[in-house]
């Protein structure tokens, strides 16, 4: 029965952890969004031939991937999650 229980304190912990990093990356990502479509009026439009910039989308996505990746190795250096179930997060985190 003790072990029944830490399976399922564990799997709280992990699922409220993943909850709370998902909204959080929501947020921030959403702040984003907003600030650029407020600043984009106030620019000026590129010219035709010219390409939008498209570097600050991908720092902001590795930015979120290192923080995430951060809070997973807290949980595994706590004894929250295995090895195997680092593994796991960290490969859907990283896309692979």
């Amino acid at each position: 029965m003790p072990g029944l229980l830490r399976g399922i304190g564990r799997t709280a912990v992990i699922a409220g952890t993943a909850t709370a990093v998902s909204n959080r990356v929501s947020r921030r990502q959403y702040n984003r969004w907003s600030e650029q479509e407020e600043q984009q009026p106030q620019a000026q439009e590129p010219a035709p031939s010219a390409p939008a910039p498209s570097a600050a989308p991908a720092t902001a996505s590795t930015d979120d991937k290192i923080e995430q990746l951060k809070q997973l190795a807290d949980l595994k250096s706590q004894g929250i999650l295995t090895d195997q179930e680092f593994a796991t997060e960290k490969a859907k985190i990283l896309g692979g």
